[in-house]
């Protein structure tokens, strides 16, 4: 009991979410320089994506922890003790069975979306994701099928119009993202994309790119200045 209290004194609920995805964290795993904290899958894609860096504060990642990444086991642990409110519905579950929770959760499966097997005959237009002259990804509203929307663009298009408007539908902008799964169903979409996509990923990807090759430019040049 005294172990419980110690670490709960220790740790916030923000704690126990992984900054790429949003949830619950699910197999943690820690960077060995900043110490950041990470689903396993979710650290994985960004590595996949971004090469060297850390998916949050943009530090250095080792090549082996890049394949082979360090688990939080402590964190995993303390997971099993504490418990922390479900977002939607406030019950107090052990964080470990969060996700759990969320699968019978009602509240959570309006706001946040649902299995499609709840769904079962619901598909994915093949067309919702296009792409603009600029070179950005655009998408198809799933709610008036009104197409060639950036992810900015949707977000004021379905907060001006579709509001207060629940229909199952899958959200074109998860679909696009590296680890998107088209079978994810979103009852109150107008909410999801208010929760879950106030940034671009893909520019968030390519500002830790850019750094990494102005870096490079600027080490080649000021060895170009010793020369």
């Amino acid at each position: 009991m005294s172990e419980e209290l110690s670490a709960a004194t220790a740790y916030t609920e923000d704690d126990f979410y992984c900054p790429v995805c949003q949830e619950v964290f699910k197999t943690p795993v820690r960077t060995a320089a900043c110490q950041h904290v990470f689903c396993r899958k979710c650290f994985l894609t960004a590595m996949r994506e971004s090469g060297i860096h850390c998916p949050l504060c943009r530090g250095n990642v080792s090549r082996r922890e890049r394949a082979y990444p360090e688990r939080a086991l402590d964190l995993e642990n303390i997971m099993r003790k504490l418990s922390g409110s479900c977002r939607c519905c406030a019950k107090k579950i052990k964080f470990y069975r969060m996700r759990h929770h969320y699968k019978s959760c009602k509240k959570y499966q309006d706001e946040y979306g649902v299995s499609s097997s709840v769904i079962p005959n619901f598909k994915i237009s093949q067309d919702s994701i296009g792409n603009s002259s600029s070179g950005h990804p655009t998408f198809k509203c799933p709610l008036c099928q009104e197409s060639n929307f950036t992810r900015q663009r949707l977000l004021d298009h379905c907060n001006s119009n579709h509001l207060f408007q629940m229909v199952p539908v899958t959200c074109p902008i998860c679909v696009s993202l590296p680890w998107g799964d088209p079978s994810q169903i979103t009852r109150n979409f107008v909410s999801h994309l208010n929760q879950r996509h106030q940034f671009d990923y893909g520019e968030f990807v390519n500002l830790q790119l850019d750094e990494e090759t102005q870096y490079q430019t600027a080490v080649e040049e000021s060895f170009q200045l010793n020369i």
